[in-house]
């Protein structure tokens, strides 16, 4: 049966003030059913000519049993206009998972929930909290934006396309897409009125055809996408389990369901944590608590605020008489803020004893098939927000702008505003990672190759300078190898980073694995580039790279060059066929001196070197024995003269055992015993202290730490002799207290 606002049905008892489209429900629809639970438990509600159940016993009774309430009623009367049931016909659309039963419920959901399980959403984390930081450097120094539309959508939006395994071509489309099939669904009681129903089933025939393409061509070269996963489930005849009409509709349901649901959540907990400050605070202390705010968030007001079914017979329920035929409205809401089971159900408590006891994802057969994904997504995005703007607040006014819809109350709009100092203040207490793609692998010399990575969709990769490195994770999981590689490219193109890697012959498994394992095409997951090899200005440069030590250099002659400095390069590695980027290097003429061992021995750095030259600095890079042998020729020179990058870690020698000193974290509050064995970086860790590390060998800078009070003993392989005169930082992960120094007071 169709049921239409304009006809509706006389039913008994009614809550009387009961509107799910007035300002009090959009505002807090959990708080506005509460007005009437507890004297119309089950009332009937004219607009939507359906039931209205309240108490949570009542709405488990209704989700428990499908025979007696079948979810048929939520497809069967979606009305498909005439002109486009040939490519869409009824039963179709009646295949729905929300809107069908056993057993054909059962055999679409097994299709589909391959690429749903738990531990798939939780490897999808990664590329998530990648994700998020992509969409915050895009508005972060704004100080304020549309929190619905500038993030959490788009998060959604971007990881639901990738888990599909479709490109950027068909962004626009999707996006669209969820819309209209949240149109489609709704009318279901509440029918759209022309033109707007012709145009969202014509946006919707051709993108469901589009889909159906993909979904043959999966068929064919399958990938290891969720499309790919549905497309090969095959019977026990061999044949498909669903066609690919059948499956498109599927994509269509997720397409809204996995981006509007968590969309929702995320802008909700938002609204929440600015009403319970000591909850955001006690969470962005404990980052492990998110999963528990985006549970008590979505207990608290569920992003669909209903579940419905249609009755199979006449029954009783709550008291009143429901007919068969009748449409039965469960509000999840309500249910999941029943004092009958929830004890203080209007308190936002994220310590609750079961925080997942609630049915803001149903229950039963229809529990929400992407439930495992919208815990992993929400959960991350709100981490991320926060760690990077934690200052970020709803704005003073908070319009509400909802569709207006009451199976589905989409909020539009939620403005937000931040301090953008915490722009800066993220830079140093939050790990900034980047899932790229290799664009280009190219043979750069006998045993060098070089990756340029970049955004699949080409968008900007955060600025560096000359003599920046970044964190490369080879590998996933605990067996990940983890490896500092510099950035050769030129600091002008935003679109890529390029890296050039050595194959060594006593690896530890990174230049392996860069070598066998990465090609076009390959992920690889990045951190946010560094620089403890920065380039100071100067009237003349002397650059000098042994082998693989070009890297860094090839950046900073493009600089020198292009402002006009005098400079000159001696490059030298054990063969001409070994060294890389000659060919790059060609264009600078007499100004490098290229000098392979084979043919010319070791460099003359004596010759180079021999008179110290006035505002002349000399940045050398390669390896070990190449920097000590600089270090002792240049020693006549100015202080401060000769920049290095090593490698690996200097070797320090020590002549007397370590002993215990104390550490305060100033910043935190924190005062701890640094013992002999162990690291204050490991002690920091320990005491809750956010300190970034990353190599643990004093190599890679991302530990350094302002120094307060007290002296270091420095032990790294970054700062320069003058800089641990000056002991104004030190690294964390390897330096300690100075002998006769009982206490440390550090800026973390």
């Amino acid at each position: 049966m169709t049921l239409t606002p304009e006809a509706p049905v006389s039913r008994c008892p009614v809550a009387h003030g009961f509107d799910a489209l007035g300002d009090d429900y959009f505002v807090d629809p959990a708080a506005h059913f509460a007005k009437f639970r507890d004297e119309t438990p089950v009332f009937f509600y004219p607009h939507l000519n359906a039931w209205i159940v309240t108490r949570r016993d009542d709405v488990e009774t209704v989700l428990a049993d499908w025979q007696q309430f079948t979810s048929g009623g939520n497809s069967g009367t979606i009305d498909v206009p005439e002109q486009f049931r040939a490519i869409v016909p009824p039963d179709l659309i009646t295949q729905i998972l929300v809107g069908s039963d056993p057993p054909s419920h059962t055999d679409h959901r097994f299709v589909a929930q391959r690429g749903f399980t738990k531990a798939r959403m939780q490897a999808l984390q990664p590329e998530i909290e990648a994700r998020a930081h992509r969409i915050i450097d895009r508005f972060e120094a704004n100080g304020s934006a549309n929190l619905v539309t500038e993030y959490a959508l788009e998060l959604t939006t971007g990881t639901i396309m990738a888990h599909m395994g479709l490109g950027y071509e068909h962004d626009a489309m999707m996006r669209q897409l969820r819309d209209d099939f949240a149109m489609i669904l709704a009318s279901a009681a509440e029918p759209m009125a022309e033109p707007m129903r012709t145009e969202v089933w014509q946006r919707y025939v051709d993108a469901t055809l589009v889909l159906r393409g993909i979904i043959d061509e999966r068929r064919e070269n399958p990938g290891t996408d969720l499309i790919s996963d549905m497309a090969i489930v095959t019977g026990k005849d061999g044949e498909p389990m669903l066609s690919s009409a059948q499956i498109a509709v599927h994509l269509t349901e997720f397409a809204m369901a996995g981006v509007d649901s968590t969309t929702q959540a995320v802008s909700n907990a938002v609204l929440f944590l600015a009403q319970n400050p000591d909850v955001l605070a006690e969470a962005i202390a404990d980052p492990d608590l998110w999963p528990r705010v985006f549970e008590e968030t979505v207990r608290r007001r569920p992003s669909s605020t209903f579940a419905a079914r249609q009755a199979q017979q006449d029954i009783e329920l709550g008291g009143a008489q429901i007919k068969k035929g009748d449409m039965v409205w469960m509000a999840l809401a309500s249910a999941n803020t029943d004092p009958a089971r929830t004890a203080r159900p209007f308190e936002f408590d994220i310590h609750r004893p079961d925080p997942e006891d609630h049915l803001a994802f149903t229950q039963g057969r229809h529990t929400c098939l992407g439930q495992a994904l919208a815990r992993v997504q929400g959960a991350t995005a709100l981490k991320v927000l926060f760690e990077r703007l934690p200052s970020l607040r709803p704005a003073a006014e908070v319009p509400l702008d909802f569709l207006p819809i009451a199976l589905l109350p989409v909020r539009r709009t939620l403005p937000v505003t931040w301090d953008v100092a915490d722009v800066e203040r993220a830079k140093k207490t939050v790990a900034r990672h980047f899932s790229l793609t290799v664009l280009e692998r190219r043979e750069e010399a006998e045993g060098v190759v070089s990756l340029t990575l970049g955004h699949a969709d080409g968008q900007a990769l955060p600025q560096w300078k000359p003599g920046a490195h970044a964190e490369v994770q080879l590998g996933e999981g605990d067996d990940a190898l983890v490896r500092q590689y510099s950035l050769c490219s030129s600091p002008q193109d935003a679109s890529r980073w390029r890296i050039g890697v050595l194959r060594e012959p006593a690896s530890r498994g990174g230049s392996a694995y860069v070598h066998d394992r990465l090609h076009e095409g390959s992920t690889v997951t990045v951190g946010l580039p560094r620089n403890n090899f920065p380039l100071r200005a100067a009237a003349r440069y002397v650059f000098v790279a042994g082998g693989i030590g070009i890297t860094p250099i090839l950046p900073m002659i493009e600089q020198v060059e292009a402002q006009g400095a005098q400079w000159s390069l001696l490059y030298g590695g054990r063969t001409r066929a070994s060294m890389a980027f000659l060919g790059e290097l060609e264009r600078y003429g007499d100004k490098v001196t290229v000098r392979p061992q084979d043919e010319y021995g070791l460099l003359d750095l004596a010759g180079l070197l021999t008179e110290p030259t006035e505002d002349t600095l000399i940045y050398c890079c390669g390896p070990e024995p190449l920097l000590q042998a600089i270090e002792e020729v240049s020693a006549h020179w100015p202080v401060g003269s000769l920049v290095t990058e090593r490698f690996a870690a200097k070797k320090i020698v020590r002549t007397e055992p370590d002993t215990a000193f104390e550490v305060e974290f100033a910043a935190s509050g924190v005062t701890a015993t640094v013992p002999a064995d162990t690291s204050v970086l490991e002690v920091a860790e320990a005491n809750g202290v956010r300190v970034l590390s990353s190599c643990l060998e004093g190599t890679c800078g991302t530990c350094e730490t302002r120094i307060v009070s007290g002296r270091a003993d420095h032990r790294d392989s970054i700062l320069t002799d003058a800089e641990q005169e000056a002991n104004e930082t030190m690294m964390v992960c390897v330096s300690r207290a100075a002998k006769g120094c009982t206490k440390l007071v550090l800026d973390a």
